[in-house]
């Protein structure tokens, strides 16, 4: 039988839900929509009809009309009979709520989709990249050109990518200290691509996967879509607890361990190389293949110097793209293993695709041996973004807890109270869109923190931030919402 929630438990659910401070069929769709979010309405769940809410809540029938309209509108509440509709989440994006926005993105549910635009008039704080770097993008697509009539003749694809690529990447891993052939190469679309391979290549149903806690949230779905077990492992003050780790390691000996050394997303912590010698060294006793991203490397702001985790064992896979460094419209990545370990992998990917465009490969071998001409300037850039973004934070949101990352594209940020969903939620009212703590987090943890990206001109920061503390200002001045997401009662489920 289908759950679903009595009028008064709901009622005791949204606590005092109307201060006065926003019509009253708002603040409770509001509230209502933050219990879906936070898991305290289970999904599929048949909220109260209309009349019974009214009675329990003494407000009007229209009230509770309007407030269940607009859920549906959002695409927080299905269209049920009569006037119970079932509790959802209309997409599961990397910024967590969907659909939640000013009305001309409201009326189109595309634009609330994983890897789309934000909508005009929306400063886009979920999402951490850069736009492409300049002319240098432009005229590795012309030399490409000129390159292609070559590969006509042939097939045109193939399972590990162009040899130019693989041995452009080889060298750039031989040139920092890891010896690299292009046999230990396979190119990818992108990051996630890489990960979705080795993924279903290491490990099966119900496997436990070991990840940081929090994570790279498009890590934690392509563990889930594998229908793996994500097992979490917390960070200590200020880095890596590698006695967890290590213990983690041993007592569940996982498949496979992901993790983000280098500007880890999102804390922007570095890993220093005693740490990867002790993990990776931990890993190889336990069985597990350890999977590192390095596609933040290269945005090494501080000059800080560490050795690829693979320069410590082997057996260690490592993950990297092109997309933070250059552009993610270029969708290529790569995968660096064993040859035997290649081979497997490619084996896989038949499964999912049988190669990558031969154009952008072309063009990206190019990026690749001249990686050294654009990063400079976009460093110098970032360090300004940076430096203007925490400068914004500690003048509009003191309360706020921040710390300078050596490097990647984001900081990571404390809120003095959980509240972080409550933000996502109403930020497009305000004119940003965010990506909610929980997102980075397994079973709604991180309430407390916020990731902002500094990817933006310090102009443009300064929009958001004071749209952040407006935000800010309206939860201060509507308590329930953050009272939501503290209550400790769940629903009551008949």
């Amino acid at each position: 039988m289908a759950p679903s929630v009595t009028a008064a438990s709901l009622s005791r659910l949204l606590g005092t839900w109307n201060n006065g401070t926003a019509p009253a069929y708002r603040s409770l769709a509001d509230v209502v929509r933050l219990l879906i979010l936070d898991g305290r309405l289970p999904l599929d769940t048949a909220l109260p009809s209309e009349r019974a809410l009214s009675v329990a809540l003494g407000v009007s029938r229209t009230t509770v009309t309007a407030a269940y309209a607009s859920l549906r509108d959002q695409g927080f509440l299905s269209s049920g009979q009569g006037s119970r509709g079932r509790t959802r989440i209309p997409q599961l994006t990397p910024f967590g709520p969907a659909l939640v926005g000013p009305p001309q993105s409201r009326s189109h549910p595309a634009l609330a989709a994983p890897g789309l635009a934000a909508p005009d008039g929306l400063i886009d704080l979920a999402y951490s990249a850069l736009p492409a770097s300049g002319e240098v993008v432009h005229r590795a697509f012309a030399a490409a050109l000129t390159e292609l009539p070559a590969l006509l003749p042939g097939f045109g694809y193939d399972a590990i990518g162009l040899l130019p690529l693989r041995q452009a990447i080889a060298d750039r891993y031989t040139a920092a200290g890891v010896p690299t052939h292009a046999g230990q190469i396979m190119v990818t679309s992108g990051a996630q691509h890489a990960l979705t391979i080795v993924i279903r290549t290491l490990a099966d149903r119900q496997d436990r996967v070991l990840v940081e806690h929090p994570s790279y949230p498009n890590a934690l779905d392509a563990i889930r879509a594998a229908r793996c077990r994500p097992v979490p492992v917390a960070f200590a003050p200020g880095g890596w607890d590698l006695p967890a780790l290590e213990s983690t390691l041993s007592r569940q000996r996982p498949k496979v361990a992901y993790v983000v050394p280098d500007f880890h997303n999102p804390t922007g912590l570095v890993m220093p190389d005693s740490q990867r010698r002790r993990l990776a060294r931990a890993a190889s006793a336990a069985g597990t293949v350890l999977v590192v991203d390095e596609t933040l490397r290269e945005l090494n702001l501080d000059g800080v110097s560490t050795t690829p985790v693979a320069g410590f064992s082997s057996s260690v896979v490592t993950i990297g793209s092109l997309s933070k460094s250059h552009w993610a419209g270029l969708r290529t990545g790569w995968i660096r293993a064993s040859e035997p370990m290649i081979q497997r992998f490619a084996a896989a990917r038949t499964t999912l695709d049988l190669g990558g465009p031969a154009m952008e490969q072309l063009a990206a071998a190019h990026l690749v041996r001249a990686l050294d001409e654009p990063l400079p300037a976009r460093l110098r850039a970032l360090r300004d973004n940076r430096e203007a973004l925490l400068e914004l934070l500690g003048e509009h949101l003191p309360e706020w807890q921040t710390m300078q990352p050596a490097g990647g594209l984001s900081v990571w940020c404390r809120l003095p109270e959980p509240s972080s969903t409550a933000l996502a939620v109403i930020a497009p009212d305000f004119g940003i869109r965010l990506a909610a703590g929980p997102r980075f987090g397994i079973g709604g943890a991180f309430e407390r923190n916020l990731r902002v990206p500094f990817t933006l001109p310090p102009d443009r920061l300064e929009t958001a931030v004071l749209a952040l503390r407006a935000a800010q200002d309206r939860l201060d001045a509507a308590p329930q919402l953050r009272q939501t997401l503290k209550k400790a009662p769940a629903a009551a489920i008949a």
